[in-house]
């Protein structure tokens, strides 16, 4: 990458910033916007090249959108640190907030150890527009899938799936933590599935945030459910792979881009939280389906231009 511009940092930030939470894959839009765009943007923004400081902008936007989530997400984490503390503390998984605080700690290890493993490898070997088209359009099928098995092929909330519609005692509770009590039921088994799914999004074109709530939908999750608790394992998978990488943004690495990372992340950040607080009053109501279908016309015919052309 030969320059990096402002409005280059700051539009891949809010895309980032957007398509990080939206069930769309970050990674694949990433690679293919700028390959589509052409020009300088297809030259400057290129991230399978060796040593591509582009990766290195992308590592500054991914901790700006783990700091959005933290932000919007900051009284549940408080509930999970206290009830891990309290768990170690007490050695027992009796509450709502020691048990979900495990569940994440279990549900983050697989993916956790598959991205020190195999990220290198996916980036270097399938980081490229075309493969990246491939898996969007397989991201879209994988979230049909998840709606059409849930709903029996009705596209529709199953009866006593209405999140409106409080049980006896709970119409007083915050929805949050009714929403906790009900992730609290998955068993571990189920958990570690769930997060598992998150390898997947090593591949460019998959959402890591469309496989973890198909895997807690497949799981029999409600949509608000499984949004919640994939929102809540992004963020140390996030945050922890960008720390990770930071320091090479302090050192050589961060030569001549350290402004633009920081406009970038700006913009990540606005975008993250905007999208976050969007999608969890979406998926009260809403369904995977839109999603699916953009990822899988996007992919298609992305797939088309790039052979074509």
């Amino acid at each position: 990458m030969s320059v990096l511009t402002y409005p280059e940092a700051i539009g891949v930030g809010l895309l980032q910033g957007v398509t990080e939470l939206f069930p769309v894959s970050s990674l694949g839009h990433s690679i293919l916007v700028p390959a589509l765009l052409g020009g300088h943007w297809k030259a400057d923004l290129n991230v399978s090249a060796a040593d591509s400081p582009y990766l290195n902008v992308l590592i500054g936007l991914h901790l700006a959108t783990a700091l959005a989530l933290v932000v919007y997400f900051w009284r549940d984490w408080v509930r999970v640190i206290s009830g891990l503390v309290s768990s170690i503390r007490h050695r027992r998984i009796e509450t709502v907030e020691e048990k979900l605080a495990w569940l994440l700690i279990v549900a983050t290890i697989p993916v956790g150890i598959a991205g020190l493993a195999l990220d290198k490898v996916f980036r270097e070997s399938l980081g490229k527009p075309i493969p990246a088209a491939i898996f969007l359009t397989l991201n879209g099928v994988v979230l049909y899938v998840a709606e059409r098995l849930r709903r029996g092929g009705t596209g529709r909330r199953r009866a006593g799936d209405d999140p409106a519609v409080p049980a006896p005692g709970d119409e007083n509770v915050h929805p949050d933590v009714l929403s906790d009590r009900r992730i609290t039921k998955l068993r571990w088994g189920q958990a570690l599935v769930i997060g598992s799914a998150q390898i997947l999004a090593l591949l460019p074109g998959i959402s890591r945030s469309g496989v973890t709530i198909s895997a807690g939908i497949f799981k029999g999750m409600r949509h608000e459910d499984s949004a919640r608790f994939a929102f809540l394992l992004a963020t140390p998978v996030i945050g922890a792979a960008a720390l990770l990488k930071v320091p090479s943004l302090m050192g050589s690495a961060g030569d001549g881009i350290r402004g633009q990372v920081l406009a970038g992340a700006v913009a990540a950040f606005v975008a993250g939280y905007v999208a976050v607080r969007f999608l969890t009053k979406y998926f009260e109501t809403r369904t995977l389906t839109p999603f699916a279908i953009y990822c899988f016309v996007a992919g298609l015919g992305s797939l088309a231009y790039l052979t074509l052309t």
